[in-house]
């Protein structure tokens, strides 16, 4: 079966991304990629189209699933447009508020919806460990270190915070610590958590769990970003004829 593709957030570094991935492969087929404000641009042999148009082109050009990489707000309207439609729905945008994840929660009850801060398999293998080396080092220190390029908004970064749910759950901590200045000294228990922006770096994630005189470092560092395109559309064609629900990036893994 060919999936047929929407592509949202055509122009952006993802988008554009995604749109290179698509194309270079037999089981897909993209049927329309939208921007905001198109000017009569293609990116790889596809014409990007107005984002404004994103409901016609849902109906006319019957997807069998929209990959999404733009901001929170367009996101969840994407989404709702997927869910009237019963259209799949595969994100990776970060930043949702609670309104934000719960409107994602409500269109999966309509269709199939996939939202991964992080589409590369390097990245879900850290998230699988991390929890283990938590509970192997009980009473570390643990610090999470992320750094991305000088354009992203929201920090901590959404792998980020999937992995500090990771840690928090297999550990006995307290609060979190975003940096520190000034008279700080660590507290017992904390978690500190520090994000770096700069240049065009694609993206790096470590923790560090220190104590009893030895550390443990963790490394995720992404070098380019069609690994996270490729890890999307796997994961559409994957998503794709599924039941309405909830899905995960650790659910394509895991097949």
């Amino acid at each position: 079966m060919t999936v047929r593709l929407g592509i949202t957030g055509a122009t952006g570094r993802m988008g554009q991304e995604v749109i290179a991935a698509a194309t270079g492969r037999e089981d897909c087929e993209v049927v329309f990629a939208v921007n905001r404000d198109p000017d009569g641009e293609t990116v790889d042999g596809v014409e990007i189209e107005p984002a404004a148009e994103f409901d016609s082109l849902v109906a006319e050009r019957e997807p069998t699933v929209v990959i999404d990489f733009t901001g929170p707000e367009s996101a969840v309207e994407y989404a709702e447009t997927c869910a009237d439609a019963g259209v799949a729905f595969v994100t990776g945008t970060t930043g949702f508020d609670d309104a934000g994840r719960a409107a994602l929660e409500a269109a999966s009850e309509d269709t199939p919806v996939l939202h991964a801060p992080n589409f590369a398999r390097g990245v879900q293998a850290l998230v699988n460990v991390v929890g283990e080396a938590v509970q192997n080092l009980p009473g570390y220190d643990v610090e999470l270190v992320e750094t991305h390029h000088n354009g992203k908004r929201d920090a901590p970064s959404g792998t980020a915070n999937r992995l500090l749910s990771e840690i928090e759950a297999n550990g006995d901590f307290g609060e979190r610590t975003h940096g520190r200045e000034g008279d700080a000294p660590r507290e017992a228990g904390e978690i500190g958590v520090h994000a770096l922006r700069a240049g065009d770096i694609t993206g790096e994630h470590e923790i560090i769990l220190a104590g009893n005189h030895e550390e443990v470092r963790l490394t995720h560092r992404a070098e380019d970003r069609g690994v996270f395109a490729a890890g999307a559309v796997d994961a559409a064609v994957w998503i794709a004829g599924r039941k309405a629900g909830s899905y995960d990036f650790a659910d394509v893994i895991s097949e």
